[in-house]
């Protein structure tokens, strides 16, 4: 798949642009793209997912759809909630990459194992893991899944294979990769997705990582979510070879470019990557090229992009394109979808009942979790 002809911004200064008081910058010539050719690049995209629908079943699809409506609206609450001071430390909310999680999460098996970085909310519950848990992790009580002492960070769910949520950038793709070597060397066909953002692509973690799966031949798929912003950073001031993917040549390892806005696009290169990982025990990487609709968390204002830039993107809501798709494939109609937001609506309000009625850790929490075998 060819890149998006939607790219990064180049670096501003205050004087090239005018800001509103909310901090967004309004207007930027250099942000400007040609409508005809917007036009061409979304109808192009309409069509490659059309013919993806027909290759998934109703059933999948609509799944697909309905985690992607839990995870928005789920974020949205979350966001509600922080404002009310119910979640407390950081908050990084997932709005405008859902088709990441949904689409790569889809093509794997129940036993596979998931990591991720801090950005894990929807991760967590594309794995299964209860709507309730994972707010109520958020509220930092004691009926989360990490029993109220990791928050939003460090979300957790052994059951369900999701390891982790981690805060240090780069920090579980190390970890990923000791756990494919794991599979690899218990003899399972088991394969591991690893999730980071292109910043921590950055970290001599990474490198480490690739060279020693390929080296190993480990089953480790490497999912990079390229939301092209580190914290505030544009990709092209932060990084000097800004192709994510080309970095894979170095160490030999398969690679491939895939459209984040495209949740049935995600899922068919994780399969090519899944193949590759099951029958012969290869790694690859994936440069998903997505972008998040919010600041990197809760209290990031947003000076460093433009409003153009951003409602530029939400012209391929991912969640709107789907469903839009999905109804001119007749697989889904206004009625099915009000259905899903309603059934979503109740699920999010009954996770924050949940939350706000569950217990604080006790004390004695502070002593527990520590060491694999008590002192």
């Amino acid at each position: 798949m060819s890149e998006l002809k939607v790219i990064p911004m180049k670096p501003r200064t205050q004087s090239d642009s005018s800001s509103s008081s909310t901090g967004v910058v309004e207007r930027d010539d250099t942000d400007r793209i040609d409508a005809t050719e917007l036009r061409e690049e979304h109808e192009q995209r309409r069509q490659e997912q059309h013919r993806h629908i027909e290759e998934v079943d109703n059933e999948t699809l609509l799944r697909m759809l309905y985690q992607m409506v839990l995870i928005r609206r789920f974020e949205e609450k979350a966001a509600e909630a922080y404002t009310l001071g119910k979640i407390g430390g950081f908050c990084h909310l997932y709005i405008g990459q859902e088709a990441v999680a949904v689409g790569s999460v889809s093509a794997i098996r129940p036993d596979d194992y998931v990591l991720t970085s801090y950005r894990d909310h929807g991760h967590a519950l594309v794995m299964g893991t209860s709507p309730d848990e994972v707010m109520a992790e958020l509220f930092g009580k004691a009926g989360g899944c990490s029993a109220g002492k990791g928050g939003s960070m460090h979300l957790f769910d052994a059951d369900k294979n999701f390891l982790g949520g981690h805060a240090i950038v780069g920090g579980q793709i190390p970890l990923a990769t000791g756990v494919a070597f794991a599979s690899k060397y218990r003899g399972t066909d088991q394969v591991t997705l690893c999730y980071f953002g292109e910043a921590a692509v950055n970290q001599g973690a990474f490198h480490e990582s690739l060279n020693m799966a390929q080296l190993w031949k480990l089953p480790c798929i490497y999912v990079c979510e390229n939301n092209q912003y580190g914290m505030g950073t544009s990709l092209k001031r932060a990084m000097s070879q800004s192709d994510v993917s080309q970095k894979a040549c170095a160490y030999g390892l398969a690679s491939e470019f895939v459209d984040g806005m495209d949740v049935l696009a995600v899922r068919a290169a994780t399969e090519r990557a899944i193949a590759r990982a099951r029958k012969d025990s290869l790694p690859s990487l994936l440069e998903v090229r997505t972008y998040r609709f919010m600041g990197h968390s809760m209290s990031d204002p947003g000076h460093y992009r433009t409003r153009a830039e951003i409602e530029r993107y939400q012209e391929r809501d991912p969640i709107k394109v789907f469903s839009s798709n999905l109804r001119e494939k007749r697989v889904l109609d206004d009625a099915g979808l009000k259905e899903i937001e309603d059934r979503v609506r109740t699920e999010v309000e009954r996770a924050v009942k949940f939350a706000d009625s569950s217990p604080e850790p006790a004390r004695e929490e502070l002593y527990t979790d520590i060491y694999a075998t008590k002192p």
